[in-house]
Parts: structure tokens; C-alpha cells; sequence
């Protein structure tokens, strides 16, 4: 079961996604519900992975100003999991999925200027056995950034 198939967890989820630091006691005021309950649903939801709570960063303020996309052909298709494996462990990384269409691979990349872009591209990116291809779209500027819709997903699973 989902944790959007119980009310009472969307619930606590939907008010944590406004405010990560609410308290047991305020999300319990929120809900009518008792702390305890509270307590014992988020430990449910932190230790089957629905919840992680971390402290979003705003990048452009700690002192990170060039963000791109890089798109990733792979040939031979041997080496892709060599290739994946590597760039989950760029910390520039912060997003890496497989994608359909003319390239194999999506990552995004958070760098502190354009210099070390371009050293991350020409030293990180090309230099792995099996990029064919790459094409990088800079991102000018981030309009929105947000977490999931929950209640879109929740509508979505009646």
C-alpha cells in the first residue's frame, strides 16, 4: 500500500512538503491527531524510504551559478552501466536518468562557473570508455524547482 492510499500519511506528507521542520506536536494540531500517532507514522514513512527529510540548499547563494544538461550517446551499448555507475559518483551530478530518443543518457550538473563546467564536461564526461556523443543545453535561468504534486499522484491512483 502507498503512502497516498492513507489519508492520514498524505496528510503528514503534504504538511512536511510545505515545512520539513514542522513538529510532531503542530503536524498533530494541523490533523487532530495525537503526537504518538504522528511519531509512529513518520518513523513508518522515513524507514520505508517514502520520506527523506534534507535541507535544500539554494545553490546560486552557496556560490554555484552554471547549470546544464548534458545529453549522453553511449557506443558500444556494452558500456553503459560502466558509464552510469561513474557518474553517480560525480558530486556535480544531480540528476541522471536513461532517456529514449538520439541520446542514451540525461544528466544535469550543478558547477560553480563556466570554467568548471567545461573541465567537468572535458575531463569527467568525455574521457569515460563508450561516450560517443554529448550534447550540453545550459540552463539560463531555473524558473521553478518543486517537489512532486502529491496531490496530482494521489488523484491519480483512484
Amino acid at each position: 500500500m502507498s503512502a497516498l492510499d492513507d489519508d492520514l500519511d498524505y496528510q503528514i506528507l503534504t504538511l512536511l512538503q510545505k515545512d520539513g521542520r514542522m513538529s510532531f506536536t503542530e503536524i498533530s494540531k494541523e490533523i487532530n491527531v495525537a503526537v504518538s500517532t504522528i511519531r509512529h507514522r513518520y518513523i513508518n514513512l522515513v524507514e520505508d524510504g517514502t520520506l527523506k527529510i534534507i535541507g535544500r540548499i539554494d545553490p546560486n547563494k552557496i556560490g554555484f551559478n552554471a547549470y546544464a544538461s548534458i545529453m549522453i550517446s553511449v557506443k558500444p551499448k556494452s558500456h553503459m552501466n560502466a558509464i552510469l555507475t561513474s557518474l553517480t559518483k560525480l558530486p556535480e551530478i544531480s540528476f541522471l536518468a536513461t532517456v529514449s530518443g538520439d541520446y542514451d543518457i540525461e544528466a544535469n550538473m550543478m558547477c560553480r562557473d563556466m570554467e568548471h563546467l567545461n573541465d567537468f564536461i572535458a575531463n569527467e564526461i568525455h574521457t569515460l570508455e563508450g561516450v560517443f556523443d554529448t550534447k550540453t543545453n545550459m540552463y539560463m535561468k531555473i524558473h521553478k524547482f518543486s517537489q512532486p504534486d502529491l496531490k496530482s499522484a494521489k488523484l491519480s491512483r483512484k
